[in-house]
């Protein structure tokens, strides 16, 4: 079966929550479709804070870059990118007037000169209002002559595209967008008039917005084009968006846990916090688009080519009152979308703490007991220390507790749990590292200065020396490669799963004169001497994963610093993981090689990289539905085949299990989650116990020798 972590009929793909606070939104009139934009200037104060920002990049950055013409072209290029990313709005003819600044941004840059950014910003929001302009008279004037039943597709991939060269080049563009809208809210049962209104308003809402921009905005657009030149996780926030991240950065996170950014018109769902309102719905998934948001029984407000900070607004609440999102699932065609309701809530340090159980793995004619430790953040409690409380909580002072109690109960390994751990407090990863080894070091940092620093275990006592298995996947990250990358590199024992995520840098924030700087100045080594960066950690054994490379991790962001390797540190390696990783990686494809939810995984893996790769779409309602049907049918025989493996009920639809979710209690929920398997945890499983049985058969035969 599924587990918690890992449901296959659903997509499998991160940094701030959504916290508590009070809905603030202006009432504004209606800005007249082709009203002119009024430009934005740049103040005093924009100068004063680039020359401090520039000051901060330039000497404290891990990356000692120079402030030339190399780094203005590649400036230049990020902003066009951030403004514009599917080159629907500029013309080649404002893209050529901006190249008499690729190579002098710089100067301006140490100038704190924003009159070249504001110029770019400007002409963009021209752009941007003459394009929902043309939209609403579209709407009010020829809506009625919008039909679809031509053959024509929409490409929606146009990162790549060519600039147009005329307006009417773009408006035909916007005509198959619109269209596009249209269809998409036809084919999920809207009449014509609730979808002319819907579209006029949004339309209206975001043409009002972009008449309501401030200098501050056109200010961190460009700021975070300066800045993410250096490195994707170095970035500068202005006075409100610092407010939102110290709110968020705070020990009572109140929402729905969950980190939101900005993707072309969209707001997309980048991770899930542990332990929050989200994760524990169960409803929402990493790479979902939020297109529209209620509050309890409310109406849903569209907020398509809203800001992140009012999206971020609007979803917050007081804790116990219920949101509901309209989403479009990340494994959809981007026409279908869904209604999911969160509870907000407060995320709690013991939601996200570590917790045990036992599973059972089959071992001929054995059954082997293994313990599991599923630990989905590296906590502490600061305070609780400072204040010498003897029992404050900590992920190394829990999972001691908890291995000690898996011992009592019998088990003859261990899995420790890191799926979907995206990190936290880099001296528990260290102290967690020192139960399994003895004293030594556990990982090196690198400063901007060159300067490298050994962080040890320096505990000699070793809490569990038996055999273990640590599970991993993409969104393992930071601390998480940090235990798994020393677990490996002593050969204390397997790491299995997927690729991690590859978050090797640390950042630190950094007051300024308007707002504050995150900026990237260190990195991170294994003992080994190679850096957890883009990389991340390679398990000994690969599975099958749904998450796409391309889209999530470092090596997808844009910038990303390499990887590298520095000097070993001094520590003692064991040869008998690497020895035995051959026979290891052959029983395991032998095993999976007919395991249902393996092939299931596999042939969903299949099915998603082919509906990704199909970038175009038809605005031919019938084709449109064709396609539809087709993919949910695939999507249907691939559960149904795996269904029939497992001996389960086949379904007649796939809406026939969500019906069966939505109507069961949450106690029934509850105790099918705990009935069924978790198909990568029992294959860890599996695969620990051959490792137990090849070092048994190696120590029987070097007893026999003597």
């Amino acid at each position: 079966m599924f587990s918690r972590k890992l449901r296959f009929i659903r997509p499998l793909l991160f940094s701030v929550s959504l916290l508590a606070a009070p809905l603030s939104f202006a009432t504004v009139e209606e800005i007249a479709p082709g009203t002119p934009f009024n430009p934005l200037e740049p103040t005093r104060e924009h100068a004063m804070t680039t020359q401090q920002i520039m000051n901060n990049l330039l000497r404290g950055h891990y990356e000692h870059q120079r402030l030339d013409d190399k780094l203005s072209s590649r400036v230049l290029d990020a902003l066009f990118d951030d403004i514009d990313s599917t080159r629907s709005y500029l013309l080649q003819s404002d893209v050529d007037s901006f190249e008499k600044y690729r190579f002098v941004l710089d100067e301006a840059l140490s100038r704190g000169d924003m009159r070249p950014a504001f110029e770019i910003y400007n002409r963009f929001q021209q752009r941007v209002s003459e394009r929902l302009s043309f939209l609403l008279t579209e709407l009010k004037n020829k809506a009625d002559d919008y039909s679809f039943d031509k053959d024509e597709r929409l490409d929606l991939d146009r990162e790549k595209a060519p600039w147009a060269t005329t307006s009417a080049e773009l408006d035909v563009l916007w005509r198959k967008r619109l269209k596009n809208s249209m269809l998409n809210l036809k084919m999920a049962g809207k009449e014509k008039d609730a979808i002319l209104e819907l579209l006029s308003k949004r339309y209206q809402n975001q043409l009002n917005r972009v008449h309501q921009s401030k200098p501050e905005d056109a200010y961190q657009t460009f700021m975070n084009a300066v800045t993410r030149s250096f490195d994707p996780h170095t970035q500068y926030f202005s006075p409100r968006n610092t407010e939102n991240f110290n709110i968020n950065m705070s020990l009572s996170l109140q929402g729905i846990g969950a980190v939101l950014q900005t993707e072309d018109e969209h707001t997309k769902v980048v991770r899930l916090v542990p332990g929050g309102p989200a994760a524990a719905a169960g409803n929402l998934e990493p790479a979902d688009k939020i297109v529209g948001v209620g509050q309890d029984d409310g109406d849903i407000v569209d907020v398509i080519g809203w800001r992140l900070d009012e999206v971020v607004d609007l979803i917050r609440g007081p804790k116990g009152t219920k949101v509901r999102l309209e989403i479009l699932p990340a494994n959809s065609s981007g026409s279908d979308s869904k209604v999911v309701t969160i509870v907000r809530d407060e995320v709690k340090l013991e939601e996200q703490s570590a917790q045990k159980e036992i599973i059972e793995v089959q071992d001929g004619d054995h059954t082997r007991k293994l313990g599991v430790i599923d630990i989905p953040t590296f906590y502490i409690d600061f305070q609780g220390r400072m204040e010498n409380k003897p029992d404050y909580r900590s992920t190394t002072r829990d999972v001691t507790k908890l291995i000690n109690e898996l011992k009592d109960e019998g088990i003859e390994g261990l899995i420790i749990d890191l799926r979907n751990n995206g990190g936290g407090s880099l001296e528990e990863a260290i102290t967690l590292t020192g139960l399994f080894i003895p004293q030594g070091p556990v990982v090196q940092v690198r400063s901007t200065h060159g300067r490298v620093e050994v962080l040890p275990d320096t505990d000699p006592a070793v809490l569990y020396d038996g055999p273990m298995t640590v599970l991993v996947n993409r969104l393992s990250a930071s601390a998480s490669e940090i235990f798994a990358g020393a677990i490996q590199d002593y050969g204390r024992g397997l790491i299995v799963g997927g690729q991690t995520f590859g978050k090797g840098t640390v950042q630190s924030l950094r007051p300024l004169r308007s707002g504050q700087l995150k900026i990237t100045q260190a990195k991170f080594y294994r003992v080994s001497g190679d850096s957890t960066q883009h990389q991340g950690v390679i398990p000994d054994i690969l599975f099958p994963s749904l998450f796409d490379k391309e889209k999530i991790g470092e090596s997808a962001l844009e910038e990303a610093l390499p990887w590298d390797t520095i000097r070993p540190a001094e520590f003692s390696h064991s040869g008998k993981v690497d020895n035995d990783l051959p026979m290891l990686r052959d029983e395991h494809q032998k095993r999976i090689e007919h395991n249902p939810d393996f092939r299931f995984l596999r042939e969903q893996k299949a099915l998603i990289t082919e509906l990704r790769d199909k970038t175009k779409v038809s605005l031919n309602e019938k084709i449109r539905e064709e396609e539809r049907k087709a993919n949910d049918d695939k999507r249907l025989a691939l559960e149904n085949e795996r269904r029939k493996a497992k001996g389960m009920e086949l379904l007649s639809s796939l809406d026939d299990e969500a019906e069966t979710e939505d109507a069961a209690s949450d106690s029934a929920k509850e105790k099918e989650k705990t009935e069924e398997e978790d198909a990568l945890l029992i294959e860890a499983g599996h695969i620990l116990v051959d490792f137990m049985n090849i070092e048994s058969q190696r120590l029987t035969a070097q007893r026999a020798g003597s």
